[in-house]
């Protein structure tokens, strides 16, 4: 075991602690004043701007923030990630979403064996696959080419290729290559799930890409058999290997399961599930919509932040940045959440996938080294495309609890709209809120200036903005395919660099397996029970009446028999 000294018992954080109180004094209207502070607190890579100048922190806080980086063995620890040393201590491995996105001609190793070619070779197969099928050249069992494709997976086989799958929607370029073809995830092992994922679709023309690393997953399994049942009630058993292919690396599953192995692809142990989505998890089921050379650029995109934050000096690192003033927001001011605020339509599952990608990789109460930690890890994330997110949770940050934001913007829309005789175009329109809501966080409303403005005396209190909330800017050139993996690889990174400073593990997930255990135990109980009449024990009083509840309405059909959605 490594040595279990805490980050919270440096100088360097006790130094930090003690520069709170300094900054608690003053206030963000008196920060926005100093022009020189401003202009500092800025970074730019490839167009991407980043200004922090509204979090609360001065050039001395992040001074001190680097320190504590120095202090954290920050660059070694990000140097050993891009060696393939197995920072994952809990389960022995590598952590190398950045080698599924590293040229061709790139050398990371893991265990001694350069792993880039291998990963080539799996993207060189996606792509003739990909090629293949949009050509029609891969048809079904009635011989009708397929153009549909549902996508059955769950957690990180979900949440980050439907992000991006979202955000290719709408770009010009993205969306010209995808017509006539739909993309559809299936995750949720709710049956309504399964029917709204195949409602008007047609076996005849649809694939199935079920993503599996063991290919034991229960969810996914089950939501897997239910679509083969599908395929096979209207097409026959031979159609399955036809219709289904797999992201896996269980060969002997895929093969029983009834799918030809030749059609399954492969990840890695080194691939955590919700740093998955630039391995076959993502790109195939992305390839199949918009073909290989889109989802590229993506991962092109993805690789230059990589090369960005593995080489660029901390001061102007982008990811670093980001992940130092969290730390800062966390564990000094004692913020709990942020907010991830995109001005985009198209990044509206952007929220939903870094609020896995940061909880599940930073909700932990130990240290890498198992030592209880005094401290709190992580945040709670969540967040809506503006200007929505604006009618419905911004008052609670404007007026009730501070928590930090994270404001996307970006300069040309994907779908530029232009109606003659209006003051702006909607774009500029959406984007006067970007520019807005920021200054309206940090300056506030004084009740010295709604006097001025003749406001009702018993109306002051209530119209009074304290500011002095603190958020940041990140400004897009534009959102193709590129900027989509650059963003993407920014909110990865910037997560490894909280964990790394806090000290923590932020690539297990121990925190999922325990639901899973006792669900399992429910489930033989609910077999059971439907099946032979068992009653319901082993259970604390309040499960078992809410499980007895439960088993007293009789499912509408038996068990022994088959039922399909009826969509």
């Amino acid at each position: 075991m490594a040595s279990s000294a805490l980050i919270c018992d440096t100088e360097q954080w006790k130094a930090l602690q003690a520069h709170v109180g300094a900054i608690q004094k003053t206030h963000l209207r008196d920060l926005m004043a100093d022009a020189d502070r401003c202009k500092a607190m800025t970074a730019e890579f490839e167009g991407i701007f980043l200004d922090y100048s509204r979090q609360q922190a001065t050039g001395e806080t992040i001074e001190k923030l680097l320190k504590l980086a120095e202090a954290a063995k920050l660059k070694e620890k990000i140097e050993k990630m891009f060696k393939g040393e197995k920072i994952n201590t809990t389960e022995n491995r590598s952590v190398l979403h950045v080698a599924l996105r590293a040229p061709r001609d790139a050398v990371i190793n893991s265990d001694g064996v350069n792993v880039v070619p291998e990963v080539w070779s799996v993207k060189d197969k996606i792509k003739q696959f990909s090629e293949t099928f949009r050509s029609g050249s891969w048809v079904g069992a009635t011989g009708k080419a397929l153009t549909n494709v549902v996508s059955v997976g769950i957690g990180g086989s979900f949440l980050g290729p439907l992000f991006v799958h979202t955000a290719l929607q709408t770009d010009p370029e993205a969306a010209e290559c995808a017509k006539g073809r739909q993309l559809r995830f299936l995750a949720n092992v709710d049956p309504v799930d399964v029917a709204r994922s195949i409602k008007d679709l047609d076996p005849e023309t649809t694939l199935v890409v079920v993503v599996s690393k063991t290919f034991t997953t229960a969810e996914t399994m089950l939501n897997a058999r239910t679509l083969k049942e599908w395929i096979i009630s209207s097409l026959g058993p031979q159609a399955v290997s036809k219709h289904m292919i797999a992201v896996s690396t269980n060969l002997k599953l895929v093969k029983e399961f009834g799918i030809d192995p030749n059609n399954a692809f492969a990840f890695w142990d080194w691939v955590g599930g919700r740093y998955s989505v630039c391995s076959a998890v993502g790109v195939l089921p992305l390839s199949l919509q918009y073909g290989f050379p889109i989802v590229q650029k993506f991962l092109e995109g993805a690789s230059s932040i990589d090369n960005h934050f593995h080489s660029s000096s901390f001061e102007k690192n982008i990811p670093v940045l980001l992940g130092l003033l969290s730390v800062w927001n966390v564990s000094f001011l004692g913020y709990p959440a942020r907010a991830i605020l995109p001005y985009s339509q198209a990044l509206e599952k952007l929220a939903p996938h870094i609020q896995q990608l940061s909880m599940e990789s930073n909700g932990k109460g130990v240290s890498i080294d198992g030592v209880p930690l005094p401290l709190e890890t992580g945040e709670i994330d969540f967040g809506e495309p503006g200007t929505n997110g604006q009618h419905s949770f911004y008052q609670l940050i404007h007026q009730g609890r501070v928590i930090p934001c994270d404001f996307i913007g970006v300069v040309k829309s994907q779908q530029p709209v232009y109606l003659k005789g209006e003051t702006v175009s909607n774009h500029d329109e959406l984007m006067s809120n970007f520019f807005a809501q920021p200054d309206a966080l940090a300056y506030g409303k004084t009740p010295e200036q709604l006097h001025s403005e003749k406001v009702p005396e018993h109306l002051i209190p209530h119209k009074t903005f304290k500011g002095n909330r603190p958020s940041l800017s990140l400004l897009l050139p534009t959102l193709s395919a590129y900027e989509i993996g650059q963003l993407l690889s920014i909110y990865e990174h910037r997560i490894a660099v909280q964990g790394f400073v806090w000290g923590i593990n932020s690539f297990d997930q121990w925190g999922v397996e325990l639901g899973k255990s006792l669900a399992s135990q429910v489930r033989k109980q609910l077999h059971g029970s439907r099946m032979e009449g068992k009653p319901v024990e082993g259970f604390n009083h309040s499960t078992s009446s809410l499980l007895a509840r439960y088993l007293a309405v009789q499912p509408p059909t038996p068990y022994d028999s088959t039922v399909l959605p009826k969509v």
